[in-house]
């Protein structure tokens, strides 16, 4: 490795770390012949590499008798900055490691809060208790800047909803847990009463959405749904996140399909109410890049695996 050093003349001076052990050790042991023994080097290159170092330097480190080697005081200041720089890069070399074997480091997570509010907790849980030395990075993202981020390597991974099949290039998704689409409404609107509600029974209510903008697959998932039934769904409201939507319905402003999952975020706020006959459930899961992954990644993706199989 080059250490990058200017010296006395204002020339750059390259070196190597070899050179700094190699004064390390004769400055600690006083003494060239017992130094070469400690680095298991001759002793003819090893004074010469120290000979080469002052040179460079354009300064004495050593005063030289017979049988020993003591430091200048420019030796001793020398000493200490090479102490340091040694120890340094050490820590680096094992920082390094600890990142490449996924002991250490950070990864970035997005997520989408109401398809994951049960999947997330028990995965961060069980991510803690594998790989400690890992920080976790939180983002509440929609799907479009989730898929975004994931293709800008800005996130290493993200629990959403599985996307069409146009959208996975280059990313892949394994899926962790299925959710029951369901109607969300206010625990006084008529359709609130029965146990399940079919897609006939609100077809003209007044529908709160997620903005088609940021999730556009669920605006088509809608489209599907009542297509069935020769249908166009009224959207009177769109929301950016699912905290504005739960407040429209209890609100009384209209209706909402809705993941299952979501009746842990709204408590008895909102009633929500199976669909008959039901439509396919929604995939939730894991998408990260195909390539690349990091070893923090896989982890993760273990760990999310894990917890979502108890």
């Amino acid at each position: 490795m080059l250490l990058g050093l200017a010296c006395p003349k204002g020339m750059l001076a390259l070196m190597e770390l070899r050179h700094l052990r190699y004064f390390v050790a004769v400055a600690e042991e006083q003494n060239v012949t017992r130094a070469a023994a400690r680095l298991h080097v001759s002793q003819p290159p090893l004074s010469r590499q120290i000979r080469d170092l002052e040179e460079e330097l354009g300064v004495a480190l050593f005063e030289r008798s017979a049988k020993s080697v003591r430091l200048t005081d420019a030796g001793r200041v020398f000493l200490e900055e090479a102490r340091a720089v040694l120890q340094r890069a050490g820590e680096a070399v094992q920082t390094v490691k600890a990142v490449s074997s996924g002991e250490k480091g950070e990864i970035h997570v997005g997520y989408a809060p109401s398809l994951t509010v049960q999947i997330l907790p028990k995965t961060l849980r069980t991510f803690q208790e594998n790989a400690p030395g890992i920080r976790v990075h939180l983002h509440d993202f929609s799907t479009e800047e989730m898929l975004a981020s994931l293709r800008a390597n800005k996130l290493h991974v993200a629990l959403m909803i599985a996307p069409s099949e146009k959208l996975l290039r280059g990313l892949r998704f394994v899926e962790l847990h299925r959710y029951a689409l369901c109607v969300a409404a206010h625990p006084a609107h008529p359709c609130a009463r029965g146990r399940k509600v079919s897609l006939a029974d609100i077809a003209n209510e007044r529908f709160i959405a997620y903005s088609r903008a940021d999730y556009p697959e669920y605006h088509e998932m809608l489209a599907a749904l009542f297509k069935k039934l020769g249908r166009v769904p009224h959207i009177a409201e769109e929301h950016d996140s699912s905290t504005s939507l739960i407040a429209a319905i209890e609100a009384g402003r209209g209706v909402a399909l809705v993941p299952e999952s979501l009746g842990c975020l709204t408590g008895e706020r909102l009633k929500l109410r199976s669909l008959s006959p039901a439509p396919a459930p929604l995939l939730v899961g894991l998408l990260f890049r195909d390539s690349g992954t990091s070893a923090a990644t896989q982890k993760f993706i273990a760990s999310a695996q894990a917890a979502n199989r108890k």
